[in-house]
């Protein structure tokens, strides 16, 4: 049999759990009332230690919040049936904070309650599971960054740096403050997207931390290290040495590339391409490789507008239908028109993707020899 303190270290240790507090706080009377379980006295208990059930009904008995259900049961050794709490049930959100009787819960509710009230419904599940993301910010915050996620959109930014945004009357400050929060409300709405490919990129914003990318020696001989982390800003210019580079979109391909005598591979830009304007890359054979979705691209097109003799693999409808059952859906698209700075197959090929219900071939879906056997073959021309 459980006492109240019990009882209620129970119904503590549900608020914890995140999916249970979203289907209680989120869906509706069909999950109320709930009820939890007494427990009766065992008869030998009632034999040794009537004092102490005794005690037990009269600490029930004393319970104001919510009802105490009661069940008459019949015990040799009595000459009655006793009056035993068998459930307590609690009617709606409001019993159950209450009979926790925890402050924190307590607290945590009535920010659940303003934030639900103030915020769009969307975002109402990943406010009450994932209470970290805005547990330690002043709830008016929390409630601007939902505004705000409401109005941003993918490359809304057009190149000013997160500071310069000037919607929902945040401060300059606001995204360095709210960058985890401002990402997972946009996940919400974009499918994930602005975690996949970073706030920056996803909203075109100029980057005002360093970006750390990945540079790869495929020679073996060009660095003193086989890969190196080198800040973007610095390698704008910094000429790497060898007569070849790669820009490579995402970091996780970087088991794709050959040995490639004096060729340094450059992978994880993303959308941080402001280091292509760099004078040195005149005299580099270049090539891109990145996703085939809109947003690769994208960058491609950007890459391609620093760089104009840049030479894209696998960047063209051939790779997309030689793949075409690896590709998956691309939430949202980079933008509805292509960029400047395609070609116009390049062109047609992104209007292509904006109609297709599986419109992006990941780089990692690339069989692996494919990709070394590009290139090699690209290195090959150029001899």
């Amino acid at each position: 049999m459980k006492s109240p303190a019990e009882a209620k270290a129970v119904l503590k240790t549900q608020w914890q759990n995140p999916t249970l507090r979203e289907l209680r706080l989120l869906g509706g009377p069909s999950q109320w009332p709930i009820r939890l379980p007494i427990g009766r006295p065992l008869p030998r208990t009632i034999n040794r230690s009537l004092d102490e059930v005794k005690r037990h009904v009269e600490s029930w008995r004393e319970v104001r919040t919510g009802q105490v259900l009661w069940e008459q049961v019949a015990y040799r050794s009595t000459a009655a049936p006793v009056d035993i709490p068998a459930t307590w049930l609690l009617a709606r959100p409001s019993d159950w904070v209450e009979a926790a009787d925890d402050p924190s819960m307590r607290r945590e509710f009535r920010s659940l309650a303003t934030l639900v009230e103030r915020t769009a419904s969307d975002f109402h599940s990943l406010l009450i599971r994932r209470r970290s993301l805005w547990s330690k910010t002043p709830l008016h915050e929390v409630i601007q960054a939902a505004t705000l996620a409401l109005s941003l959109t993918p490359g809304c930014a057009q190149g000013q740096s997160l500071r310069q945004l000037s919607l929902a009357g945040i401060d300059t400050k606001f995204f360095e403050r709210n960058t985890q929060l401002v990402k997972a409300l946009l996940d919400v709405r974009f499918d994930g997207e602005a975690s996949r490919i970073g706030l920056e990129d996803f909203l075109g914003a100029l980057r005002d931390g360093d970006h750390w990318l990945l540079v790869v020696d495929l020679d073996g001989s060009l660095l003193p290290f086989q890969k190196l982390r080198v800040r973007s800003s610095d390698l704008k210019g910094a000429p790497l040495p060898g007569d070849h580079l790669l820009i490579i979109e995402n970091e996780s391909c970087q088991h794709h590339l050959p040995h490639a005598p004096g060729t340094i591979a450059v992978l994880g830009s993303g959308f941080d391409l402001n280091w292509t304007e760099g004078t040195w890359l005149a005299s580099k054979q270049v090539a891109y490789w990145g996703d085939l979705d809109t947003w690769g691209l994208q960058f491609l097109a950007t890459a391609r507008n620093a760089i104009p003799h840049l030479v894209p693999l696998f960047m063209n409808e051939a790779t997309f239908d030689e793949f075409t059952d690896l590709a998956v859906r691309e939430p949202v698209a980079a933008a509805s028109d292509p960029p400047t700075g395609l070609s116009d197959s390049e062109s047609r090929l992104y209007r292509r993707l904006l109609g297709q219900p599986r419109g992006r071939l990941e780089q990692e879906f690339v069989p692996a020899d494919r990709v070394r056997e590009a290139i090699l073959d690209w290195l090959g021309t150029l001899r």
